[in-house]
């Protein structure tokens, strides 16, 4: 059951606690549904992680804790997933993200080099985190609704083989108890 398997790989809430550095969040783990393992949750926390993930905003992660929070998604799955956005993959997101928000503005894609001063952003900026900001929007919001149906559907495809597999060995049983 896909159950069993995420449970291998999240940490225990309960471990996690008795850190010390990580007690602000003892308020957070009375929720149930913020740990819970179940097709909705899990396929809610795939969504906004995903979302989550093609923001162009620095503190994702807060992003995440509160859509998590907020729509009762399980939240280390949506927290694990903003890191689908790391060093290695922003640059190619980011550069097809501002391609499509430059295509859909109809604005000619402006070749720059980023530079981390105000004046970049007075002159450049706003030409170049339009186009991205609205690509990133369109890319978070397809691809976490294909990731929250994919999810889902896969869930209850495994969750349905596991009942056929138990029909036929009761089935089976059955024949060799006659």
């Amino acid at each position: 059951m896909p159950k069993k398997i995420i449970h291998r790989f999240l940490p225990n809430i309960n471990k996690l606690l008795e850190v010390r550095s990580l007690r602000w969040i003892k308020s957070l783990a009375r929720d149930p549904n913020l740990f819970h393992i179940n097709r909705h949750s899990v396929s809610l926390a795939c969504a906004i992680g995903i979302f989550c993930a093609f923001l162009p905003l620095p503190g994702q992660t807060l992003i995440a804790v509160a859509l998590c929070y907020w729509l009762s998604a399980n939240l280390p799955i949506g927290i694990i997933l903003i890191w689908i956005s790391n060093p290695i993959t922003i640059p190619p997101m980011f550069f097809l993200t501002y391609q499509l928000g430059s295509s859909i503005l109809d604005t000619q894609a402006v070749q720059f080099s980023a530079q981390m001063d105000w004046q970049w952003f007075k002159s450049l900026g706003s030409d170049v985190l339009k186009p991205l900001l609205l690509g990133s929007l369109i890319c978070g919001t397809v691809f976490s609704i294909l990731s929250y149906l994919a999810v889902f559907q896969l869930w209850r495809w495994k969750v349905l083989k596991n009942w056929q597999e138990r029909k036929e060995k009761r089935i089976q049983s059955n024949k060799q108890q006659s």
